[in-house]
C-alpha cells in the first residue's frame, strides 16, 4: 500500500495517478484510491466535508467526520485489494489529519492519533510520498485553476503553513516510511523519482 501525501495543489493526486499507470504498464493489479471516498459512505461524508456550506462545521466533526470515510473506505476496499495481492495507491490517509486537524486545526495531537488508529482500522501504508510545495507556489497553481476550491482548500494561508508544517515533522518522526519529494519540479522529474524509490523498495515484488 503507498500513499501520496501533500497540500493541496501541490500535485499528489496526479502522482498518484501516474504511478498507478507505470505499475499496471509492469503487469501489477492496481487499485487507486482517494480519501475520503472509494465507497459510496465514504463519497457521501465528502460531500459534506468539502461543502463551502458548512463553514460552522467544528473541527472535531471534521476529525471525526474523516475518520468514519476512512474507516468505511478500509473495510469495504482496502483491506479485501490487499488480501487479494493488489497494489493499493490512496490519495491522502491518515497522515492528512495530523496535518489539517491535527495542526491546521490545532486539534490536541494526541486525540488526533487516536482518532487515526481507529480509523485506519489497523492498516498502516508500506510507503508514503510527501509531495512538499511552499504554500505560495500552491496558492499561485490554485489561482491558475479553473476549478472551484472546496471548503479546505479555502482556507487561508497561515493554516496551509502549519498543515505543511505538520506534514514535515510527521516526515522526521518515521523516516523509513515517508519520502518527502519536492514538488517545485516538472512532472515527470517527480514521477521518475518515485518510481525510482518504488522500483527499490519493491524489487521482489515487482520482478518474481
Amino acid at each position: 500500500m503507498i500513499t501520496f501525501e501533500g497540500i493541496d495543489f501541490s500535485g499528489k493526486s496526479l502522482q498518484a495517478k501516474l504511478l498507478s499507470e507505470k505499475l499496471c504498464s509492469v503487469g501489477c493489479s492496481v487499485l487507486q484510491l482517494r480519501d475520503p471516498g472509494a465507497t459510496p459512505i465514504s463519497e457521501r461524508i465528502r460531500s459534506i466535508l468539502l461543502d463551502k456550506a458548512h463553514l460552522e462545521m467544528s473541527p472535531w466533526t471534521e476529525l471525526l467526520l474523516y475518520e468514519a470515510a476512512r474507516a468505511q473506505m478500509v473495510e469495504q476496499t482496502i483491506k479485501p485489494a490487499l488480501k487479494k495481492g493488489e497494489w493499493v495507491i490512496c490519495d491522502r490517509l491518515y497522515d492528512s489529519s495530523t496535518a489539517y486537524q491535527g495542526y491546521g486545526r490545532q486539534l490536541d495531537l494526541g486525540l488526533v492519533e487516536q482518532a487515526n488508529i481507529i480509523g485506519a482500522c489497523g492498516v498502516v501504508p508500506d510507503l508514503t510520498f510527501l509531495i512538499d510545495l511552499d504554500v505560495r507556489v500552491a496558492l499561485q497553481r490554485r489561482q491558475k485553476s479553473k476549478r472551484n476550491v472546496d471548503r479546505l482548500e479555502s482556507e487561508g494561508i497561515q493554516f496551509q503553513e502549519r498543515v505543511r508544517q505538520g506534514y514535515l515533522e510527521t516526515a522526521k518522526e518515521e523516516l523509513d516510511r515517508i519520502h518527502v519529494i519536492a514538488g517545485d519540479r516538472s512532472v515527470d522529474r517527480i514521477h521518475e523519482e518515485i518510481w525510482q524509490i518504488v522500483n527499490k523498495r519493491f524489487q521482489r515484488e515487482l520482478h518474481s
